[in-house]
């Protein structure tokens, strides 16, 4: 007895189909605000950290944020305090990425 034929036994009323299902993913927009969002860096603990801060939209959305920045440059990092700190000084990458995407950010520190 196959799958198919068990399925049936369990959900007698339930039509099969052999379309497959789109899930039609929507993207999130973020909200884009009219002050600089700070983009920083420090070192912490003798390493090298990138911090940005002062977004003004909601904590999930800045955590979206904050994944797609991990992603898109392949770092670590996480979302504390409503700031996002990725390891490693990548200020001007990530400063560029976010103007793309239409923020405004001002840089601070050496």
């Amino acid at each position: 007895m196959n799958l198919e034929d068990q399925l049936k036994k369990l959900f007698p009323d339930h039509e099969f189909s052999n379309e497959p299902e789109t899930v039609e993913e929507k993207e999130h927009e973020l909200f884009v605000q009219k002050e600089p969002m700070i983009c920083k860096y420090e070192k912490r603990k003798g390493k090298a950290t990138t911090i940005i801060s002062g977004y003004e939209g909601e904590d999930e959305d800045f955590k979206l944020l904050a994944k797609e920045i991990k992603n898109k440059f392949a770092v670590g990092g996480s979302f504390k305090e409503g700031e996002i700190i990725i390891q490693g000084d990548y200020r001007d990458k990530i400063m560029k990425y976010l103007q793309e995407k239409g923020f405004k950010t001002k840089r601070v520190g050496g």
